[in-house]
């Protein structure tokens, strides 16, 4: 007969050894999915792609050249112009502004002065004109003693100096009359006020007319209703739609990989396909931009042109959304893997390469790389594996299985 401890052992020992058994398979390391890419050859390109807009090469902004009334614009944006023919807008004078209580008195004090100087001149022409005529008749009655050796040649020289010199004093009164006539108008057209200038309208319109000063159209009318107007007040503007370029502003450190001759493809634009161009300038001045999340950057401004027939791109216009990509590098055929490949180790680039089921570390170099794709110039070779995403529990030496 067995003892108590022989049956006590005999019940406990499997229950310990279930229970070892259990915590060896439970901490036993199991295989991690993942997900698998092959390293293989194929093209790969290096682009760098922000948003941009289609604009006009040459817009002309149309200004008013003086100050005055304008009336209201007739022109819509889309309308067709002919350069020094179409007549943008017209401009007449304006209406006098208000006087104050002191101005308006101020003026009409002026306006009595200019008056009674007037009539002073009037009463100054009046006498050089009396004086003028009796020199006049003196001179006429010398004469006729001269004739008859009356009266000596100096006395005769002398009546017709008097003569010409009321003359000379008739047109000087005559000329201060005219100058105060002038003042008298000039002072009541201090006291004109708002709607006392009566207007000429149509062809009598004593206007000034703005023309276009280049052929192509109105991109759009910046003041369109009837009002007043100071000098160089911006009116319309005005360019030639069917000679467009794009205007992308990229981040300074990507801009200073881009060069004038590059190739761009503009996709997003709207149509069908993708649209060809080329850069033609990268602009040397950078300025700064707040981001959507109001973060501070560094832009500048890269000018393309495209390069694909106008009848393929006629349906953009001035302002239009585009998304250029610019193709920094390209290459035909390389190794290539999945951008998702690769993590940061130490001051190198490196992926877990799959090696019978375990990940093995393994640094490489890369080369050209577009966000997708990057190229391994050294580390890797045609047809291995690469754990796409590892995250934390990938390591060195652990096990792996395809994911699904």
């Amino acid at each position: 007969m067995p003892t108590a401890t022989q049956r006590r052992l005999a019940l406990w020992l499997p229950i310990a050894a279930a229970t070892v058994l259990g915590i060896l398979w439970l901490s036993w390391p199991r295989a991690v999915a993942v997900d698998f890419a092959r390293v293989a050859a194929g093209p790969i390109e290096e682009t760098v792609s922000d948003e941009g807009e289609t604009r006009v090469k040459e817009a002309y902004v149309v200004s008013a050249p003086l100050p005055g009334l304008m009336q209201r614009i007739a022109l819509k944006a889309g309308d067709a112009v002919v350069a020094g023919q179409t007549v943008m807008a017209r401009i007449e004078p304006s209406d006098p502004v208000f006087l104050d209580r002191r101005s308006e008195a101020e003026a009409r004090a002026g306006a009595e002065a200019a008056q009674a100087a007037q009539k002073q001149a009037v009463a100054a022409v009046a006498r050089a004109e009396a004086d003028l005529d009796f020199a006049s008749a003196e001179l006429q009655r010398y004469r006729g003693l001269a004739a008859a050796h009356t009266i000596s040649a100096n006395d005769l020289d002398a009546a017709e100096r008097r003569a010409r010199t009321a003359a000379a004093a008739l047109d000087e009164a005559r000329a201060a009359r005219r100058a105060r006539d002038s003042e008298l108008a000039q002072a009541r057209a201090r006291l004109l006020a708002p709607g006392l200038v009566k207007r000429r309208r149509g062809a009598d319109c004593d206007c000034v007319d703005v023309f276009s000063p280049v052929s192509g159209s109105v991109l759009r009318v910046i003041k369109e209703s009837e009002g007043v107007v100071s000098a160089g007040a911006p009116l319309l503007e005005v360019g030639d739609t069917a000679d467009l370029e794009i205007v992308t502003d990229l981040l300074s450190t990507a801009a200073v990989k881009v060069r004038a001759g590059q190739s761009v493809r503009i996709e997003a634009w709207g149509g069908d396909g993708v649209l060809a161009g080329r850069v033609r300038r990268v602009e040397p001045y950078g300025f700064t931009k707040v981001s959507a999340l109001g973060i501070e950057e560094q832009r500048v401004n890269v000018i393309i042109d495209f390069t694909d027939p106008p009848q393929r791109w006629q349906r953009l216009g001035h302002g239009y959304r585009v998304e250029p990509r610019i193709v920094l590098a390209a290459a035909e055929k390389v190794l290539k893997v999945p951008q998702a490949a690769l993590f940061r180790h130490g001051d190198s680039w490196a992926v877990f390469v799959d090696d019978g089921g375990r990940a093995r570390l393994r640094e490489v170099r890369i080369g050209l790389a577009n966000g997708l794709e990057a190229e391994i110039t050294q580390g890797l070779a045609a047809g291995d594996e690469v754990i796409l995403q590892p995250g934390e529990r990938v390591a060195d030496g652990t096990r792996v299985k395809p994911r699904g």
